[in-house]
């Protein structure tokens, strides 16, 4: 498990990625001392429709006031909105130490520091209390988590009674093969997607019940079809998702787009009670 979770955290590596992105907005001509989260939305929200997704799947609950646990964070933008918008007190857990170290000095330079939090950490062994959370979030996580019934007892465990689970998943639909590489994924080594008649069964044993659960498909199908348009006439942005998946970025971006369409593979969003 170690050597796996190396070469995932290896797979998302991006060496002084913070410094990268400070020099971007310094090309931007923006001021250091005067980031907005708007900012930076391009390159901290690491799934399928961005910071747009975020919000939506946040407007589902009443979240005024909770504590979340975002878990597989990457650098921090989904915490960041909560927390400035929701007026949640978040915390953010991620295998990738690059990841923690920029989401807190992302949560620095914004000034929402004080209430987010950011821990390196396993999503199937997770250094919490039962009970802690109000709520708990995962966007585009799982599919590097091989063993997803620890996964699920350990969001259902640090889960308070009556809290939520919210999700927003790439999740395979079909039973073909699957094309590499992908955003999370170089080759199929590090890959384990499942179905989600599978996660809801988890779910659903641990103690939860399906509230809703939403077909994003076509939306992610439009986003990244808009993505691709925009990509030919203007080329990459300066601060966008090609800081994290540098010269790849196409190629899995078009990878993930082929099998939507195809039906291979699924976005879908929901939530749980416990």
């Amino acid at each position: 498990m170690e050597n796996l979770n190396q070469n995932i955290e290896n797979h998302y590596l991006k060496e002084e990625l913070y410094e990268d992105i400070l020099n971007r907005l310094k090309e931007q001509g923006i001021d250091l001392n005067e980031v907005k989260r708007s900012d930076i939305a391009g390159v901290d929200e690491f799934h399928v429709r961005g910071a747009a997704v975020s919000k939506e799947l946040a407007d589902s609950l009443n979240l005024d006031g909770a504590t979340v646990l975002d878990v597989g964070c990457g650098l921090g933008g989904p915490c960041r909105m909560l927390a400035d918008e929701y007026n949640c007190q978040v915390t953010g857990l991620d295998l990738s130490k690059e990841y923690i170290r920029t989401a807190k000095e992302l949560s620095k330079l914004v000034k929402l520091d004080s209430k987010t939090s950011f821990i390196k950490g396993d999503a199937t062994s997770l250094p919490f209390e039962d009970n802690t959370f109000d709520v708990i979030w995962t966007q585009h996580v799982q599919m590097n988590i091989p063993n997803k019934e620890k996964f699920y007892s350990e969001i259902s465990r640090v889960l308070k009674s009556g809290g939520h689970f919210l999700y927003y998943e790439i999740l395979k639909k079909g039973d073909g093969e699957v094309n590499y590489p992908m955003p999370w994924a170089s080759t199929s080594e590090i890959s384990f997607l499942f179905k989600e008649a599978e996660m809801d069964n988890f779910l659903t044993k641990f103690g939860l019940t399906k509230e809703q659960s939403n077909d994003q498909t076509i939306y992610g199908i439009d986003f990244l079809d808009a993505l691709f348009v925009k990509l030919k006439e203007f080329g990459p942005p300066k601060i966008g998702l090609n800081a994290l998946m540098g010269e790849t970025t196409k190629q899995k971006l078009v990878n993930v787009l082929g099998h939507l369409k195809s039906g291979e593979l699924e976005l879908k969003s929901g939530v749980y009670k416990k």
